[in-house]
């Protein structure tokens, strides 16, 4: 027995995996324009090292889906600042 399927379903079909390209790409837009204007602030915010070891972090964190690899660099450069005074 063949199963045949409707017009609804095809087109159903389309769609989904067109909306779920689509949703990809718009939620990719806006995480990559996110993470630029993360790493600006960090330039403005930080030493050039600093910047930079964070910069390094964050795109490592972001590569071993391990947050915690940026919030260590962030919570050594805190204990930096607070052992400077």
């Amino acid at each position: 027995m063949t199963s045949t399927r409707s017009l609804f379903e095809e087109i159903s079909s389309i769609a989904t995996k067109r909306d779920s390209s689509l949703l990809v790409e718009s939620r990719a837009e806006h995480i990559i324009a996110s993470v630029i204007n993360l790493i600006h602030l960090i330039q403005e915010s930080y030493s050039q090292d600093q910047a930079a070891d964070l910069n390094k972090r964050l795109i490592n964190a972001i590569r071993t889906e391990d947050v915690r690899k940026f919030t260590r660099g962030m919570r050594k450069i805190k204990e930096q600042v607070g052992n400077d005074n």
